[in-house]
């Protein structure tokens, strides 16, 4: 029965990667179809708008949605889209897995870690007041019901995946009131999973850590910010963010995108790596319930990777993005 799903190009390397990934899965015979639309900024140079309305109709309508790339302002501009988009839709969990891959050296090899971002409060809300010329003052917002969701998912996940551990990471000795509100709740929640382990740590020295000793973490639960960048140094553990997958999931729709960003300086050049994305929509294809597909493009990848003939730059190789494509087709 075929599937149809809401693909955004975004910026950037956007429509690079978007078009190696759809190649992919329709290598793979993959039962989907594709409702394929532009945004970002250079739609909004094209056409007055970010994301056209009949973009967003699109997203209610097939409630899964796989997303590019999209170019965010640093200090101006318009606000990110990839935060409007999970407020919009109350996408609340953000799902970031980081596991070693053998064909990739790092300095680490046993990295397996979840990491759950509570996706819709914390600094993220962006409310920001300007208090005189020299003062600017931002809130922070932490609330039991988005606390509450995001650590039960965390817990729930670990026993239905078969984890050891979940471990809750904070500033509750500074943020005594926010911080120590998800810390709590945090507490509360673990005594009714008895079997899974649960601890917590500061934020600080989580990241001391995780970069000496990342086997000792299983699954992470955090408010929004910390959540951005420990996700981004557990990629660092594997081998960088072009092998970073992520899921954003709410009660009635679900987001899949790289956790990379549009990457403007080598747009066009054809060196993308598409991996991040692409296993992105393995996570899209287990959501779906088409957990084979997804197995079968993973071993693929797998493969293409432990024979490190043709692979992107930054892994270590010199294909190109379309050569990295047809290398996994040709093992599919």
């Amino acid at each position: 029965m075929m599937k149809t799903i809401t693909v955004f190009k975004g910026d950037g390397i956007g429509p690079e990667i978007v078009d190696a990934v759809l190649n992919i899965l329709n290598a793979a015979q993959v039962p989907l179809n594709y409702e394929i639309f532009e945004v970002g900024e250079a739609e909004y140079k094209r056409n007055g708008k970010l994301i056209p309305d009949a973009a967003y109709a699109s997203f209610e309508k097939n409630k899964v949605l796989l997303k590019a790339p999209i170019t965010t302002p640093i200090g101006k501009g318009f606000r990110s889209l990839n935060v409007t988009l999970r407020k919009k839709y109350d996408l609340y969990a953000n799902i970031r897995p980081a596991k070693s891959n053998a064909a990739i050296k790092t300095l680490f090899s046993n990295v397996d870690i979840i990491t759950f971002r509570e996706n819709t409060e914390d600094l993220y809300v962006g409310v920001e007041e300007q208090i005189d010329e020299n003062t600017v003052y931002a809130t922070k917002i932490i609330t039991k019901k988005a606390s509450e969701r995001i650590i039960k998912d965390a817990f729930e996940y670990a026993k239905k995946h078969g984890r050891k551990k979940v471990t809750c990471v904070h500033k509750a000795n500074i943020l005594k009131m926010s911080d120590g509100m998800f810390l709590n709740i945090f507490k509360e929640i673990a005594q009714a999973y008895p079997e899974i382990e649960s601890d917590d740590k500061i934020v600080d020295n989580t990241c001391m850590q995780l970069v000496m000793h990342p086997e000792k973490f299983d699954v992470i639960v955090t408010p929004n910010l910390y959540g951005d960048i420990i996700s981004d140094l557990t990629s660092g553990l594997i081998g960088g963010l072009g092998l970073l997958p992520s899921c954003n999931l709410g009660s009635e729709y679900a987001m899949f995108e790289a956790v990379h960003g549009s990457a403007p300086d080598i747009a066009g050049k054809n060196i993308a790596n598409p991996t991040a994305l692409l296993w992105s929509a393995c996570m899209m294809l287990d959501n779906l319930d088409m957990q084979s597909y997804a197995t079968r493009i993973r071993k693929a990848v797998d493969e293409v990777l432990l024979e490190s003939r043709c692979l992107t730059p930054d892994i270590n190789g010199n294909a190109t993005t379309k050569q990295y494509c047809e290398a996994i087709i040709e093992k599919l």
